[in-house]
């Protein structure tokens, strides 16, 4: 496993045990950097204007297209850090 992927794996454990729930753009951003990262390119059915949520996910992780996934594991390593304070 490499040293970047470790990280990325801690980062997601502490993510889970924020003191702070973070506001809702944080956590699209939370997501979309792990979608990115773990599964690569957005290639799921758009969802409907009706499932605001899911567009919203959907919307977040299609716009990380093309970020390669290890640069989608630092970033998120760096938003979590940030977030830990």
């Amino acid at each position: 496993m490499s040293d970047l992927k470790a990280r990325f794996e801690a980062a997601v454990a502490d993510s889970k045990a924020l003191s702070e729930r973070p506001d809702n753009p944080t956590l699209l951003k939370i997501y979309s950097l792990y979608k990115q990262a773990t599964e690569g390119n957005n290639e799921e059915a758009k969802p409907g204007m009706t499932d605001i949520v899911a567009r919203a996910k959907w919307d977040a992780w299609k716009k990380l297209e093309d970020t390669s996934a290890d640069e989608a594991m630092q970033q998120y390593i760096d938003l979590i850090d940030e977030l830990k304070g």
